[in-house]
C-alpha cells in the first residue's frame, strides 16, 4: 500500500514538472500584429514591448522582385490582418535585432502557410529549429502545383541569390557579367537561379539542349 501511494506521488510530481516546463517554454505574452513590412517581416506588440519579427525558416521574394515581392506581402497581410492575435515560437535574434520566429494564429503555422501557397521559399540555410520534413513536403507540393514563386519553371530567382546579385552589381568579378561580346558563360554566372533569370531575359543560348533550363551544370 505504501509502495502504491509513493508511486502515485512520483507520477504526480513528474506530471507537475512536465506541466511547469511546458508553460515556462511556451509564450508568456500574447502578441498583436501592428504591421506587415514585407513577405517575411512583421511588427507586433508583446506585452508593452514593440517587436520586429523576421519569420523563421522561410525567405519571401524581395519587394523589388516584381511582382512576386508584393504578392508575398499581400499574402502575409491576408493571413495576418492588423490587430491579429498571434503567438511567437522564437528561434533566435538576428544581427538587425529582430526576433526570428515561427508565428502561429490559433493552430495555424503562418510560416508553413506561406510556403504552401508558394509565397515563400524554405530558407534551407537557416532551417535549424524548424520541422524540416514538413517544410520540405509543403515546398514540394507548391512546386508541383506551380503556384506563386513556382509559377515559372524551376521557380523564380531565390531571394538570397537576388540579394547577393544586388550587392555585387557594382563588381564585375564573378557575378555573371557579360563578356565584351554581350554573351554569358555558365561557369562565370555564379548560380543556377541567376542563369534562369538570364534565360528569361532572352539569353536563350544558355539553354543548349532546348529543355527550358539554362546551365544545368550549376545545379
Amino acid at each position: 500500500m505504501v509502495s502504491n501511494v509513493n508511486g502515485r506521488e512520483v507520477k504526480s510530481t513528474r506530471s507537475l514538472i512536465l506541466t511547469t516546463l511546458f508553460f515556462v517554454a511556451g509564450p508568456v505574452h500574447a502578441s498583436t500584429v501592428l504591421s506587415v513590412g514585407d513577405g517575411d517581416t512583421i511588427s507586433v506588440t508583446e506585452g508593452t514591448a514593440r517587436i520586429k519579427v523576421r519569420l523563421a525558416c522561410i525567405d519571401a521574394p524581395e519587394s523589388s522582385q516584381t511582382p512576386y515581392g508584393m504578392e508575398a506581402r499581400r499574402a502575409l497581410q491576408s493571413l495576418l490582418p492588423i490587430g491579429s492575435q498571434v503567438t511567437l515560437r522564437t528561434k533566435a535574434t538576428d544581427r538587425y535585432g529582430r526576433s526570428v520566429a515561427e508565428i502561429f494564429k490559433g493552430s495555424t503555422n503562418i510560416n508553413q502557410s506561406l510556403v504552401r501557397s508558394g509565397s515563400a521559399f524554405v530558407y534551407w540555410q537557416y532551417i535549424s529549429g524548424c520541422d524540416r520534413q514538413t517544410y520540405s513536403h509543403l515546398e514540394n507540393e507548391a512546386r508541383l502545383k506551380g503556384v506563386g514563386v513556382w509559377s515559372v519553371s524551376g521557380g523564380i530567382q531565390r531571394p538570397w541569390d537576388y540579394r547577393r546579385s544586388k550587392r555585387g552589381e557594382s563588381s564585375t568579378s564573378s557575378s555573371g557579367s557579360a563578356s565584351s561580346s554581350g554573351r554569358y558563360r555558365c561557369k562565370e554566372i555564379g548560380s543556377w537561379s541567376r542563369a534562369q533569370e538570364l534565360l528569361r531575359q532572352g539569353h536563350t543560348y544558355l539553354d543548349r539542349d532546348g529543355d527550358g533550363e539554362a546551365c544545368e551544370s550549376l545545379k
